[in-house]
């Protein structure tokens, strides 16, 4: 019928080497993160120069774009980059008056929820005011097991839960500290002690986006790797300066753009206190030359740009591993 609204475009098919339960938690998370930009548009509409909503929405956008693109949401994760890229604008100029901010924001919340597939937020309630600390978007993990049945009936298969082999080994949560001992051969660092190098785990992730911390974790525990996982920067360099690897050299992927402490910070100190103890390779959504030249000078490995594949992500680490 003629004068009708173009109907949602509808969201691409997930990735091949996603499961259905993974890719539905995810687009869950998204509808809960949709709702805290849709509340810092609102912010937007009353107070366009609004600083910490625009450093908010800065920081969500970031995270959208590197999320949805290594889920299969390619035109998403293209959207959330020209926004990501608009709100440092507007975040340069907090008091230009001839930009209207709040109606942008709305039209990127409209329009990044009809790429996703999901229904557009409603506000039930007025936009905060004041400083914004960003929630964790909600667990991207497999569902509960379910309940005991019957010897009668057989047990419910779980789409998340698909067999491997050999069996997921996995350090998570990280391992509680011992006492801390000082290190003969170190630089008088404490170093936590492990009772057997089959302990120290092979990849280390440090990642403040939810969504794309699960996706890591499912692909490592998919095949067997040992891990740890850190959201927050100072925490993560607090451990790896403690970690005794035994000689093993994990991988450590770290992101440049993380809470309390970026990853050029956590390298350079790591460069200091345990030259040569990690292998580190650099996430970041800024894949430039320059920014790429940057971390290999700094002492990185070498890059994974956001949004990644699942897939390369894993040959990568394979190889930089050693398996």
């Amino acid at each position: 019928m003629a004068g009708d609204a173009t109907p949602p475009s509808s969201p691409p098919p997930p990735a091949p080497e996603l499961p259905p339960g993974l890719l539905a938690e995810y687009l869950e998370s998204a509808r809960a993160q949709l709702g805290v930009l849709a509340g810092l548009a609102e912010r937007l509409v009353v107070a366009a120069g609004d600083r910490d909503a625009l450093d908010a929405l800065r920081r969500e956008t970031h995270k959208v774009h590197g999320s949805a693109g290594s889920y299969g949401f390619m035109e998403a994760s293209r959207l959330a980059a020209g926004m990501e890229a608009t709100v440092k604008d507007w975040a340069a100029r907090p008091d230009d008056p001839d930009v209207e901010r709040g109606s942008l924001a709305r039209w990127f919340v409209k329009r990044l929820a009809e790429l996703l597939g999901v229904e557009e937020p409603e506000l039930s309630v007025a936009p905060p005011s004041g400083p914004i600390r960003s929630r964790p978007l909600p667990r991207v993990g497999p569902p509960p097991r379910p309940a005991p049945r019957p010897p009668t009936q057989a047990p419910q298969r779980q789409a998340y839960q698909r067999p491997v082999a050999p069996p997921a080994r996995i350090v998570s949560p990280p391992l509680p500290p011992k006492p801390a001992t000082p290190s003969p051969d170190g630089p008088g660092a404490p170093v936590v002690a492990l009772a057997d190098a089959a302990l120290v785990p092979e990849v280390i992730y440090v990642e403040d986006d939810a969504a794309l911390a699960e996706l890591l974790e499912y692909g490592l525990r998919a095949h067997g790797y040992r891990f740890l996982a850190y959201r927050n920067g100072r925490d993560a360099l607090r451990e790896l300066l403690a970690l005794d690897v035994r000689g093993t050299r994990p991988l450590l992927l770290l992101d440049v753009d993380l809470p309390a402490l970026d990853g050029y910070s956590i390298l350079g100190a790591l460069e200091r206190e345990r030259p040569g103890t990690y292998r580190v390779v650099f996430t970041t959504v800024h894949g430039t030359e320059e920014e790429q030249l940057r971390g290999l000078e700094a002492g990185a490995l070498d890059y994974l740009v956001k949004p990644i594949s699942l897939r390369v992500a894993l040959e990568k680490i394979k190889r930089w591993v050693g398996r």
